[in-house]
């Protein structure tokens, strides 16, 4: 289950004025809050390859592991190339095409011409070179090839028909989306929290999102925005607090 803005932001607000050490705004709580998540995201990936090394037998390490990657599991999509000129293909962009997400971490390309849409195997310009002076390896719609560049693949052998997005598939791990608490201004002044609501009166207009990492992490999370929090605000016992705590809590994950 993902963790609730509206929790974390009242947690890290609480925390602050108990002390009177001061105010975290909604626009700096969400860039803060957008910036721990991509850390605590990235994490998951050395984590991952760090239970990789790990002895085998080790039911503990298999168990993290597993979580690990069911974490992963939400940012894990498929997605048709977002645009096409010749037999190059823009990689997904955000909302193209419509329900495309950015691209974080690229898996495989696969070739949906081919025999079972087979996957296009990367290669730089000089492989390239060197695979087309055999017929033997000339690529083929069914073993295609591709050179990767700024985001773009170039697929070989070039489409005989007229090319289509749907020519070239990317599987790959896409970012969290950024965590926005939404409000509204009350009659007093205050800021008020919008779950749901989108529109007119709401800042911003698109409503809130919540974190889209696991609610196991939630603690990390918090500490983690304190910790940025006491930069903010100046205060360096909210960070030396927050920091203490977090390595308290590493400790107690890897036991």
């Amino acid at each position: 289950m993902a963790i609730n803005v509206n929790t974390v932001y009242t947690t890290v607000l609480s925390i602050l004025n108990k002390e009177q050490r001061g105010y975290l705004t909604p626009d700096e709580f969400n860039k803060v809050a957008t910036q721990v998540q991509l850390e605590i995201f990235e994490k998951f990936f050395e984590d991952y390859n760090q239970y990789l090394r790990m002895p085998k037998t080790d039911v503990d390490y298999a168990s993290r592991m597993d979580h690990i990657y069911e974490e992963f599991q939400l940012f894990i999509e498929s997605n048709s190339a977002s645009a096409v000129n010749g037999n190059i293909y823009n990689q997904p962009i955000e909302g193209t095409p419509a329900n495309a997400n950015p691209v974080h971490r690229l898996g495989s390309i696969n070739y949906n011409l081919g025999k079972g849409a087979p996957q296009i195997e990367l290669v730089g310009r000089s492989e390239y070179t060197q695979q087309t002076l055999s017929p033997l390896t000339l690529p083929t719609s069914n073993f295609p090839i591709g050179i990767y560049t700024n985001n773009k693949i170039t697929v070989y052998p070039p489409s005989t028909g007229t090319p289509a997005v749907t020519d070239v598939t990317f599987n790959y791990i896409r970012k969290p989306k950024d965590v926005v608490w939404a409000f509204s201004i009350g009659t007093a002044g205050q800021y008020v929290y919008e779950p749901t609501t989108t529109g007119t009166g709401v800042i911003p207009s698109t409503g809130s999102v919540n974190f889209e990492i696991d609610e196991t992490q939630q603690t990390e999370v918090i500490l983690e925005i304190l910790k940025y929090s006491g930069v903010i605000i100046r205060d360096p016992q909210v960070i030396q607090a927050a920091t203490r705590e977090l390595a308290e809590e590493e400790v107690n994950t890897k036991r």
